[in-house]
């Protein structure tokens, strides 16, 4: 669906400029930090006030973390211990997989839920985060967005599974772009065919 492909395309942009932005911060408020303490530069570096850059850093963070939780959901690649479920004859282990991802859609709606309701609580206040100085509520308005959007993930994942009976899932060695030739291909196949023929 167009609307599923332009909200994925959305989500990973927004998690590597979240990345790419926190990381560019970080260096150039290190680089800020060592020239300060040469006295050629001082003039320079005093100039240049970077107090604000670690909180932002931190809320950069915060956001690529609620939103790359929801990418991890639709990929496949967190971390789960599948050793028992995958000794459950088929019919047992399709519904012990879709119970473990409704309960995590659960989870997450209800996190979603706290969240905006603690930050419809905090829109009419008058709070600020310290260095920033932005309404808190903006702040701390990763939970809900991240929150429902790993809910939704849940969602769609369940929905495939119950569907065709497939789940996401990550191949650690495959690498974003990298085209492997047909050659290479069946190369590593007869190699794996001879490593398993061998005693």
């Amino acid at each position: 669906m167009p609307a599923l492909r332009i909200l994925d395309r959305l989500e990973e942009i927004l998690i590597a400029s979240l990345m790419a932005a926190a990381t560019l911060l970080i260096f150039v408020a290190v680089v800020h930090r060592y020239a300060s303490g040469i006295p050629a530069l001082y003039p320079l570096t005093a100039a240049i006030h970077l107090s604000w850059a670690q909180e932002l850093c931190i809320y950069m963070f915060v956001w690529m973390a609620k939103f790359g939780a929801a990418y991890g959901v639709r990929t496949g690649i967190h971390v789960g211990v599948d050793v028992v479920v995958n000794q459950l004859r088929p019919g047992l282990r399709r519904k012990v997989v879709l119970f473990g991802l409704l309960c995590g859609a659960l989870f997450t709606g209800i996190v979603g839920t706290m969240g905006a309701r603690f930050v419809y609580g905090l829109v009419d206040t008058d709070q600020t985060s310290p260095d920033l100085e932005i309404p808190s509520w903006i702040v701390y308005l990763a939970i809900p967005l991240g929150s429902y959007l790993m809910c939704f993930r849940f969602l769609q994942v369940a929905w495939g599974f119950w569907r065709d009976g497939v789940l996401p899932h990550h191949d650690p060695g495959h690498v974003e772009g990298v085209v492997e030739s047909p050659q290479a291909a069946r190369d590593l196949a007869a190699e794996a065919r001879a490593d398993g023929a061998r005693p």
